[in-house]
């Protein structure tokens, strides 16, 4: 179904909105609340833009992003909050990239 990577959720502290990819809808509402919650919170913590998605092997990855102005952006800080979120989270993580095989890769 994917070639390539896929978004599966994004958060911009210059827009101040989420995003979820219209194809992940049907996850159930707690995962996408806490997918929204973790999102929002890097960005408020942080700054910049975080996007989370599926790389063509099914791997959830993290990209945080900021503008090249961006003073006030937390690179150290961003590093240490994705590494926090991928312990603390790490079952949902999981959970998620086994999802992403099985109903988006058609993986068994």
């Amino acid at each position: 179904m994917y070639d390539d990577e896929v978004v599966l959720c994004a958060a911009s502290a210059y827009e101040q909105k989420f995003y979820l990819n219209p194809d992940f809808e049907q996850l159930p509402s707690q995962v996408k609340d806490e997918l929204k919650i973790m999102c929002v919170l890097y960005t408020e913590d942080v700054g910049g833009i975080l996007q989370m998605f599926f790389d063509a092997d099914g791997h959830l990855c993290f990209r945080p992003e900021a503008d090249e102005g961006d003073y006030l952006y937390d690179e150290i800080g961003s590093v240490l909050k994705i590494k926090q979120y991928q312990q603390t989270k790490q079952e949902l993580l999981e959970a998620l990239e086994m999802y992403y095989r099985v109903f988006c890769l058609g993986e068994e």
